[in-house]
C-alpha cells in the first residue's frame, strides 16, 4: 500500500488497511479506523440520516460562557442529549432559558470530535408549545387586520375629562391594585367601576366578554348611576400561554364594538396581545393604562389657575379701555347750560349801560338812544330767544343720549372679550365669557346653554 513518502501520492487517506497475516483467499479484510475519522464518518451519517431535527425536552445544567455560547443538556423520561447553542443563535433568544424549563429546539445532531460525544447544535429555541401558539397568533392577527379591526383610522381619542372609568380585570390580581393606586393618586374625584373577570385559563375569554358587556350596558344607559367614558382591560405579565385569553377572536371583535374608547394594558412592555392592536390605545403596563386614562388632577388645577389669571388681566384691560371711552364721550358732550349763562351775563351788562345813559345831560338824546337800545334789546332778546330755545332743546336731546341716563333706567351694555357690543342672542355661544356694563361698574358673565 502506498505510504506518505511514495512517489505520486498527493495526500494520505483517512484510514488504512492492516492484516495480521498474509492475505488468504475468500477472507475479507477488516477496516481499521482512526478515532477522528470514525467520528467524522459518524457525523456524516447522522447528518445525512436525521438533520435537521426538531426536539422537545427539559433543560438541565444550563450555562452561558463568557464567549456568549450556551451549553446545556436536553432530557426527557427516556434519554438525554448534550446541546450547544453558539453566540449568534443565543443572541436571538427572546426569553431567558432556565433549568427545568420545557423547550422546543431546532438544530443539527452530530458528533463533537474532541470528546467523541453525541451533540446537538441548537439553532433556534422557544418555550415548549409557544411555537404553535405563536403561529396561531400570527394567523389570527393577519385575518383580523385584513378585516380592518386594527386600522388607525378607527382609533378614537381618549376623553380629556372622563366622568367615570371602567376596569376589566381580576380583583385578586396585582394589576387591579396597581390601577387603583395610580387612579387614587391622579384623579381621586373620578369614580371607578370594576367589572371582575378571569384573566387566565380556558374560561377567561367568556368571563372577560361578560364583564365588557356589563360595562357597555352602563356606558349606554340613558341615566346611569355612574358614567363610564373610558374602559381599561388590564392584566399583569406572563408567558404567551398565560396571556392567551387576550388573543381570543370573539373577545377582540367585542372590543372593536366598544361604545367608548378602550385602553389595553396587558402584560409587560415586551408583551403583545391582539387586544393591544384593537384597542384605541395600547399601554405598556396596567399602571401606564391608568395614567393614560385621565389627566392628573393637580395638572388640571394648575391649568385652571393659569386661565383664571389670564381672564382677570384681560377683564381689567377691558374695563380700562371702556372707562377711557366713556371719558372721551363725556368730554365731547360738554355742558350747554354754561353757554346760556354767558348770554345772560352779556344782557345784564347792556342793561347797566342803558341805566347809566339816562343820567347823562343829553337826556333826550339818551332817551332816544335808550328807546333805540330798548328796541335793539328787544330785537336782540327775540333773536337770542330762538337759539336759547334751540340750545335748551339740544341739551334735552343730549341728556337723553347720555349712556349713563340709559344705564340709570335699568339697562346694561353687553360686550364680548374684545370689547365689541353684543346686540343679538344668536351671536352668543354656550360657555362664552361676556361683560355687562352697569351704571356703577362692570360685571363678568358667562353664557349658559339654552334650556330645551
Amino acid at each position: 500500500m502506498p505510504t506518505e513518502g511514495s512517489a505520486g501520492v498527493k495526500s494520505q487517506k483517512a484510514w488504512t488497511v492492516l492484516t495480521d497475516a498474509a492475505p488468504q483467499e475468500n477472507v475479507p479484510a477488516r477496516m481499521t479506523w482512526t478515532v477522528g475519522a470514525l467520528c467524522r464518518a459518524m457525523a456524516d451519517a447522522l447528518d445525512a440520516r436525521f438533520n435537521p431535527v426538531v426536539l422537545t425536552g427539559e433543560i438541565t445544567g444550563f450555562t452561558r460562557a463568557a464567549s456568549g455560547h450556551c451549553y446545556f443538556t436536553l432530557k426527557d423520561d427516556t434519554g438525554q442529549l448534550r446541546c450547544a447553542m453558539f453566540r449568534r443563535a443565543a443572541s436571538l433568544l427572546d426569553f431567558a432559558p432556565r433549568d427545568g424549563q420545557a423547550v422546543r429546539v431546532h438544530g443539527r445532531v452530530g458528533v463533537y470530535e474532541a470528546r467523541g460525544d453525541l451533540q446537538l447544535v441548537v439553532e433556534r429555541m422557544a418555550p415548549a408549545g409557544q411555537g404553535a401558539l405563536f403561529e396561531q397568533f400570527l394567523q389570527r392577527k393577519a385575518r383580523l387586520e385584513a378585516e380592518g379591526l386594527f386600522d388607525a383610522g378607527r382609533k378614537r381619542p381618549l376623553p380629556a375629562w372622563p366622568r367615570g372609568i371602567g376596569v376589566v380585570t381580576s380583583p385578586d390580581a396585582a394589576a387591579w391594585h396597581d390601577v387603583m393606586t395610580a387612579l387614587r393618586r391622579r384623579v381621586p374625584h373620578i369614580p371607578v367601576v370594576l367589572a371582575p373577570a378571569l384573566v387566565q385559563g380556558a374560561l377567561a375569554p367568556a368571563s372577560l366578554m361578560q364583564a365588557l358587556r356589563a360595562l357597555y350596558a352602563l356606558a349606554q344607559a340613558p341615566q346611569p348611576s355612574v358614567h363610564v367614558d373610558v374602559i381599561l382591560i388590564v392584566r399583569g405579565g406572563g408567558s404567551m400561554e398565560d396571556l392567551w385569553a387576550f388573543n381570543d377572536e370573539n373577545l377582540v371583535r367585542l372590543l372593536a364594538a366598544s361604545p367608548v374608547p378602550m385602553i389595553s394594558g396587558v402584560g409587560h412592555e415586551t408583551d403583545f396581545t391582539l387586544t393591544d392592536f384593537v384597542a384605541d390605545l395600547r399601554a405598556p403596563t396596567p399602571t401606564a393604562a391608568a395614567e393614560l386614562a385621565a389627566t392628573d388632577r393637580q395638572a388640571l388645577l394648575q391649568q385652571l389657575q393659569t386661565l383664571a389669571r389670564h381672564a382677570d388681566r384681560a377683564l381689567a384691560r377691558q374695563i380700562d379701555r371702556q372707562s377711557q371711552s366713556l371719558d372721551l364721550l363725556a368730554s365731547r358732550l360738554g355742558r350747554p347750560q354754561s353757554r346760556l349763562q354767558d348770554q345772560h351775563r352779556q344782557l345784564e351788562r347792556q342793561a347797566h349801560r342803558l341805566q347809566a345813559a339816562l343820567r347823562n345831560p343829553l337826556q333826550r338824546a339818551q332817551l332816544q338812544w335808550q328807546s333805540l337800545h330798548e328796541r335793539e334789546r328787544r330785537a336782540r332778546s327775540q333773536a337770542l330767544a330762538r337759539p336759547t330755545q334751540q340750545l335748551e332743546h339740544l341739551a334735552v336731546r343730549l341728556q337723553a343720549l347720555d349712556p349713563r341716563r340709559v344705564l340709570e333706567r335699568g339697562y346694561a351694555w353687553l360686550s364680548d372679550a374684545q370689547g365689541q357690543a353684543l346686540t343679538r342672542a344668536s351671536s352668543l355661544q354656550p360657555g362664552q365669557r361676556i361683560s355687562a356694563t352697569l351704571v356703577d361698574g362692570q360685571v363678568p358673565l358667562q353664557v349658559l346653554p339654552r334650556a330645551e
